[in-house]
């Protein structure tokens, strides 16, 4: 490749960016966390689903930190085939068109075949950003070069505290009023940043790029219409228990490792969370069901076979994806509970060998059989794992109440989602 076509791109590429930056663009959470990340011989690797803003993230990080930066995006049709030699090529244009830098950014880095040695030889004099839409991005050569010098934190499409255009006083009726509203808006739409100004089609142009390019290209899947109805099924029963033995058996696959793979592609495109069911011994956890939840919940408001929307179902799946961009941060692992009389707790937060807080989520609380079993379920999982901090999200009702010697704590899906900070 041709050093004087790559400064095109480069040149083309950066003037979108800029672009970009001429709209409104929303600060994310933690940037000023990651700007710390930033100090080579350290990587900072942003990872995430495609199209939700780990460009726009590095480029935000760059511009805080005042650094001269370039910056190329791999996921460019003129850029398809590039190989290992070309990378030198990149970085002479950049130095070609801007002097010296002392940030490079590499977006999308996962299309480029052998990138790991370009970049942890980078790293030793600059700093370093790349981004990828693939999970196993750092599990090859740069894993084992890199042991301790890289960070890897996980972006996900916009949070609801993100998606509100101010900071609500949590005790004044006006802001309730208004935070309320916005999470009804919120919880009907999406996360992905682009939804603001295409709707519902980019969700659904999003999911079949992720199902095309990081899925079957990728992994060079033969049996493309199973994988596609497979993954339908599991955004269509989110916030569900699936097993891997009951797909085989639906999308009649023999080979139950077949699908087992089918899963784990989608979770290393960042489509779908899966959590096990908590169990002390291993091997039951690994044997349990699991439960499926959708990365971004305008997969399903816009991809779900089911007729209508279990409001409860999408209340729990945005309540995980909010927890799981704590996990990204902190070290906490995320399960869900189940006893063998069927009593289920949604959501187990453990830390170390603590487990620290159980949750339930549930729209309908005000029903007295709804609330019985969810109280039920939570007390006993309390007793079954010693813990005491319970908590119940619901969509209006607030409380404290008091059942035996445990206390439970409710609080509306607004409110709590304001206090997960």
């Amino acid at each position: 490749m041709q050093v004087e076509l790559l400064k095109r791109i480069i040149e083309d590429q950066r003037k979108e960016i800029e672009d970009k930056f001429k709209e409104r663009i929303i600060e994310r959470e933690n940037t000023h966390l990651l700007k710390k990340f930033l100090k080579h011989p350290n990587i900072l690797a942003i990872l995430g689903i495609r199209r939700c803003g780990k460009s726009i993230l590095s480029l935000l990080i760059a511009k805080n930190l005042n650094e001269k930066f370039v910056y190329i995006n791999f996921d460019d049709e003129r850029l398809t085939g590039i190989k290992t030699e070309d990378l030198d090529k990149i970085l002479q244009a950049f130095y070609e068109l801007y002097g010296d830098v002392n940030l490079i950014i590499l977006d999308e880095i996962q299309n480029v075949k052998g990138w790991e040695l370009f970049a942890s030889r980078l790293r030793r004099t600059k700093k370093v950003i790349v981004t990828g839409s693939n999970s196993k991005l750092l599990s090859g050569e740069l894993a084992t070069h890199l042991t301790g010098r890289h960070i890897d934190v996980v972006l996900y499409p916009f949070s609801f505290r993100e998606f509100l255009s101010f900071k609500p006083n949590i005790y004044l009726t006006e802001d309730i009023a208004k935070t309320r509203n916005e999470l009804s808006k919120y919880i009907k739409e999406s996360g992905f940043p682009e939804f603001r100004k295409f709707g519902s089609g980019i969700v659904v142009k999003i999911y079949e790029d992720i199902i095309t390019k990081d899925c079957l290209r990728r992994y060079k899947i033969k049996n493309e219409e199973t994988f596609k109805e497979m993954a339908k099924y599991l955004i269509s029963n989110f916030s569900s228990e699936f097993t891997y033995s009951k797909l085989s058996r639906i999308f009649k696959v023999k080979d139950v490792h077949t699908v087992k793979n089918y899963v784990n592609y989608l979770k290393e495109a960042f489509l779908i969370i899966t959590l096990d069911r908590f169990s002390p011994k291993l091997k039951q956890q690994i044997l349990a069901p699991k439960k499926v939840y959708a990365v971004d919940h305008g997969f399903c408001n816009f991809l779900s076979f089911k007729l209508s929307k279990d409001f409860g179902k999408i209340m729990e799946n945005i309540a995980v994806v909010d927890l799981a961009r704590k996990k990204s941060l902190e070290p906490i692992e995320l399960f869900y509970w189940k006893d063998y009389q069927q009593n289920e707790v949604d959501i187990v937060i453990k830390q170390g060998f603590e487990v620290k807080q159980l949750i339930q989520v549930c729209s309908d609380i005000e029903d007295y059989d709804t609330k019985e079993r969810e109280i039920k379920a939570l007390l006993k999982a309390s007793q079954e794992l010693r813990c005491k901090n319970l908590v119940v999200i619901t969509w209006e009702y607030e409380a404290e109440e008091k059942h035996g010697n445990k206390k439970i704590k409710f609080l509306p899906l607004w409110k709590w989602l304001q206090l997960a900070q």
